[in-house]
């Protein structure tokens, strides 16, 4: 690597703009930052050597090169904010309506929304956001942060951490304010130094020049943004992954125990009840709203019990429960517990819970009953013993029982909403049985010769609650990122890196000169205060003279 030796004797990085210790532009290299043929100094990166615009040979150069530019990291972050604006114009296929159609994506998409629905699930938006490309697209911009922010960091810490009190004439009549002063004495040099301490300078003096200054904190407010952007953008890329981020959903029956899915059967959730309120009819601020529905909920929650299985890794084991919250899930109320939380997102209400029958004679206009049995619609017997002998073989169920294009009996869903059966009645002390087609508003005597009827009793309904699991363990990565970014936001936004050179020339000639990041005004208040009752001139503002 080349070396540049300025006449000052400091050795400089190849595609050093500035020398780092005296700032004298290094001829050759000022096209890099833009000084030629201009009156002022562009004091971006204090003159120095970045990589991206000094070595350009290898592919790890142009790599660095195309990485390391602001315009291809803005670029990236456009295109990351068009596809999630495409992301947007449909659900994504986890938030597919429970109550729709099909909650296949292939389906769903083409039935709601039709030929546009189904572009959107062939090009593959319907899960934009867990997509390999999607996940690519946000690595390459934590990429271009990384690489934007070491390419400037590095060498602006080192020059900031290198700069001296006496820089060269060059460097100081080319920066924006600058002035120059004769017959100055050093009672003058002491009040200016003075009141900039007065204005909470740091001074730093050397062979008696003299440097100002205050706020460089400031300039890695930047550099803490793109911190605070990679955490997010590391937190959003580990939300993708099973292990930070999980999302179930299940239907809870009132009076069910099950197990909640994603926990590794750790934890279980008991419905006791489940509650539905409605608006007054009679309201007038809902009028509009009955004309399209029967009843508009004001409230939905579901009192649940969640328990936590303490032998959850013993195979085979019955689990040993024990209750660890009671809560009420309401609309943005949800139970929290360890790293899950529980919300309330839908219910049913009345879905078949029990069925009671009876057996009568065929031929009895009383239906006087020979006995009777119960079918719990949730977990079935598959026989069912009578007190008066009689036997009852369930052959076939059908939770919610439709009949196929080819006349064959099936079930739509696995949960009871029509419920339908094939039964076997075998009467005492008897092997031969008699099969009977039962459902609602069905009986149907498979033979036309049987003796007995088996006849509906009674019906139990209960409601059925829809829950969702959310396990986020990116959570705190986004807080902590995005505090971050607020630190950074703050750093750069209210404070300014003021510096202020104060060089002495032979024939007490001196030379003021001052640069800041932002707020000119600020600066030239600061000066202006310094450099009252003495006879040092004050610097004028070389930028609006140019204008």
């Amino acid at each position: 690597m080349n070396k540049i030796k300025c006449e000052c004797g400091h050795i400089n990085p190849e595609g050093t703009v500035l020398c780092e210790a005296c700032g004298k532009p290094v001829e050759g290299n000022q096209h890099i930052d833009g000084n030629d043929g201009k009156k002022l100094l562009n004091m971006r990166y204090d003159g120095s050597a970045r990589r991206s615009q000094t070595y350009q040979k290898s592919i790890i150069d142009k790599i660095w090169s195309f990485f390391s530019s602001v315009k291809v990291g803005v670029w990236l972050i456009v295109l990351a904010l068009i596809a999630s604006i495409f992301g947007t114009i449909f659900p994504q296929e986890q938030f597919i309506p429970q109550d729709a159609v099909s909650r296949d994506p292939a389906i769903f998409y083409e039935d709601r929304y039709g030929i546009w629905g189904l572009m959107y699930y062939q090009l593959g938006f319907h899960h934009m956001y867990s997509s390999y490309w999607f996940i690519t697209l946000i690595a390459l911009i934590g990429i271009s942060l990384v690489i934007c922010s070491l390419d400037r960091f590095v060498p602006l810490f080192r020059a900031l951490r290198n700069q001296k009190p006496k820089k060269h004439k060059k460097f100081l009549s080319r920066q924006r304010l600058y002035s120059e002063s004769i017959n100055v004495d050093d009672s003058d040099v002491d009040k200016l130094v003075q009141g900039l301490k007065n204005s909470r300078y740091k001074i730093t003096e050397e062979d008696g020049q003299i440097l100002a200054e205050k706020g460089r904190f400031s300039r890695w407010g930047p550099y803490v943004n793109h911190i605070g952007l990679i955490i997010i953008l590391i937190a959003a890329i580990l939300r993708t992954t099973p292990i930070m981020f999980t999302e179930e959903y299940m239907w809870v029956r009132e009076g069910e125990q099950r197990v909640i899915p994603g926990t590794n059967n750790q934890y279980y959730i008991e419905n006791k009840d489940f509650i539905l309120e409605t608006h007054d009819q009679n309201d007038e601020r809902f009028q509009e709203a009955f004309l399209k529905e029967e009843e508009i909920a004001s409230n939905f929650q579901t009192d649940v019990v969640v328990y936590e299985a303490k032998n959850a890794d013993v195979v085979g084991a019955e689990p040993e429960l024990e209750p660890i919250l009671e809560h009420s899930i309401k609309m943005n109320n949800p139970a929290k517990f360890d790293k899950y939380t529980l919300y309330q997102q839908g219910y049913q209400l009345n879905e078949f819970d029990n069925m009671s029958f009876h057996i009568h004679e065929a031929d009895d206009s009383e239906e006087k009953s020979l006995g009777d049995f119960t079918i719990n619609l949730s977990n079935p017997e598959s026989v069912y013993e009578l007190d008066s002998g009689f036997r009852v073989e369930l052959t076939n169920y059908y939770p919610d029982y439709i009949m196929t294009e080819n006349g064959n009996p099936a079930s739509e869903t696995d949960f009871p909403r029509n419920p339908a059966f094939v039964v076997t009645v075998y009467p005492p002390d008897s092997e031969e049985g008699e099969v009977s087609f039962l459902g609602i508003g069905r009986n149907i005597d498979a033979t036309g010769e049987n003796q007995y009827k088996v006849a509906i009793d009674d019906v139990e309904f209960r409601d059925v609650s829809g829950i969702a699991v959310s396990s986020d363990r990116t959570l705190p990565y986004f807080f902590v990122g995005a505090m971050i970014f607020m630190i950074g936001v703050i750093q750069g936004m209210y404070w300014q890196h003021r510096r202020v050179w104060i060089n002495k020339q032979k024939g007490n000639t001196l030379l003021l000169a001052a640069h800041t990041n932002k707020n000119w005004h600020g600066i030239k208040r600061d000066i202006e205060k310094a450099v009252a009752d003495t006879n040092i001139t004050m610097v004028e503002d070389q930028q609006e003279i140019d204008e």
